[in-house]
């Protein structure tokens, strides 16, 4: 639905001729109505001569692309290249233009989402690392323009660094001088930097108001590195702290210590207890057997999101997460990669049955679930009725097992994603789990058809049409990844070139 005044902002945007000539004719407060329509026409002309002319105080993209009483339509996940590449361009018209016209002193350019499948007339999106690196140019080509001194805009971003943008990012964050956009971090991912990087350009982020924190993949951290990191800079906004695999390997230089005692685990706990807005946590592919408690214990806020996945658990480790505070409020729990219902049925039982007011997501995948353990999950899940989504990929349960799950899942009232494995039907018999990339792509595809139709149909017959189900057998879908994929492949043959350099070399000091 959408208001008189919205469908007449529609028919100004539509005629950009004649809506730029009206522009200095438009109330102030109606500027928002345009912009929304602007945006969901695609017309860039628009949105470039409305941000050179924003009268207000504050742009807030993520707010005015949102839902309203004027449009309910959500234009957040357009990460449309033209129109934001306009709002930059925009912004850039405003801080150069006359004093006495500008009056913005916050754009917060935060609150775009990025999905598979773009819904804007071009189909050409700006993703997170193009979104930097066009403000970050921006920022730069701004502190180089001697007319663009005089007025300075706060800028809030979501920022995306690899070492591809790294000096680019840099200079904008650290400019020599008073900067036309004083451009701020709420939001930080990481990738293909090295440690000395990430806490350069973090110090110039402004860590006092970070709120989301990934440090992914190729950033290769160990637990010296990450006790570095947050001892120096401390994050008192932050919410939600990602770290890479092994980030809490000891450091090899690290002399061994006595049984029982980790002292860099210890320090870096005790940091993420200073952190008293922290609620969102992932470490997976980080080995913490034994030592669950000793990182989450101290920590003075009830986790919301937990990502464990493969950190080889142990019974310790399952029994405080069953017995903790964060149990009864977790919305997002991870623990792919662990033996939940053959090692540790008990504990498994109790976490979800102790989560189950509140968990809205969970992840299984590649946890060895068996038809011999599906009475047991049944039962698990069968207490949790918020839940959401599920995903269980990877686990070697056959096309009966499977239905029954499916009828078991029917039961619970907000489900509405889940992805299941390849029944192991429609792999040879004898198929390995967990499976490489290799094996799991050889099944047979038209038996696979038939399965996937019949659970469809289990769901159908039980009137949750609702509930959408899918195989992603190489994972779900990743913008950042996809984004910066070729920067990546080339990071991982520079690291596979140095570790074959580094084997000849220790071979030849052998001879």
């Amino acid at each position: 639905m959408k208001s008189l005044r919205f469908a007449s902002a529609e028919a100004l945007a539509s005629h950009p001729q004649v809506a730029l000539q009206s522009l200095d004719s438009v109330a102030h407060n109606l500027y928002p109505l345009l912009f929304k329509a602007s945006y969901l026409l695609e017309r860039a002309e628009v949105i470039r001569a409305l941000l050179q002319r924003w009268p207000l105080e504050e742009f807030r993209l993520g707010a005015l692309l949102g839902p309203s009483p004027d449009h309910a339509g959500d234009l957040r996940d357009r990460a449309c290249r033209a129109c934001l590449e306009a709002c930059l361009r925009g912004l850039a018209d405003h801080v150069l233009q006359g004093r006495g016209q500008r009056r913005l002193q916050l754009a917060d350019l935060t609150g775009v989402r990025d999905v598979q499948v773009q819904q804007c007339p071009c189909g050409r999106a700006l993703g997170r690392w193009g979104r930097t690196e066009l403000l970050a140019r921006t920022c730069c080509e701004l502190q180089a323009d001697p007319h663009a001194a005089q007025h300075s805009v706060k800028v809030l971003a979501d920022i995306f660094v690899t070492d591809g943008n790294f000096q680019l990012v840099v200079q904008a964050l650290g400019p020599a001088a008073p900067a036309p956009l004083r451009l701020r971090c709420l939001s930080f991912r990481a990738d293909s930097l090295d440690p000395s990087q990430l806490l350069q350009v973090l110090c110039l982020a402004g860590p006092g108001e970070l709120r989301r924190l990934q440090v992914v993949h190729n950033v290769r951290l160990h637990a010296g590195h990450v006790q570095q990191l947050l001892a120096q800079l401390h994050f008192p906004q932050l919410v939600s702290l990602t770290l890479p695999a092994k980030a809490f390997d000891t450091p090899p230089a690290c002399a061994p210590t006595t049984e029982g005692e980790d002292p860099l685990l210890t320090s870096i706990a005790w940091e993420l207890s200073q952190m008293t807005q922290l609620t969102e946590l992932s470490v997976a592919f980080s080995t913490l057997t034994g030592n669950i408690q000793k990182l989450l214990g101290p920590l003075r806020t009830p986790l919301r999101a937990l990502d464990l996945a493969n950190c080889s658990l142990n019974h310790a480790d399952m029994a405080f997460l069953a017995g903790c505070t964060h149990a009864a409020h977790l919305e997002v729990l991870d623990l792919s990669g662990h033996s939940l219902v053959h090692l540790f049925p008990s504990s498994f039982f109790r976490l979800l049955g102790r989560a189950a007011q509140t968990l809205r997501v969970l992840t299984l995948e590649e946890c060895g679930i068996e038809d011999r353990h599906l009475s047991t999950l049944i039962l698990a899940l069968s207490p949790c009725q918020q839940l959401q989504e599920l995903r269980f990929l990877g686990n070697p349960l056959s096309a009966s097992a499977l239905r029954r799950l499916f009828l078991a899942l029917c039961e619970l009232p907000k489900l509405r994603w889940v992805e299941f494995p390849v029944p192991k039907d429609c792999y040879p018999e004898g198929a390995a789990y967990p499976q490489d990339e290799l094996a799991m792509s050889k099944f047979d595809q038209q038996k696979y058809e038939l399965i996937a139709e019949d659970l469809r149909g289990v769901l159908l017959r039980a009137g949750r049409d609702d509930i959408q189900v899918s195989t992603p057998v190489f994972g779900s879908f990743d913008p950042d990844i996809q984004e910066t994929s070729n920067e990546l492949g080339v990071f991982l043959l520079q690291a596979f070139k140095t570790a074959l350099e580094n084997f000849s070399r220790a071979l030849k000091q052998m001879e």
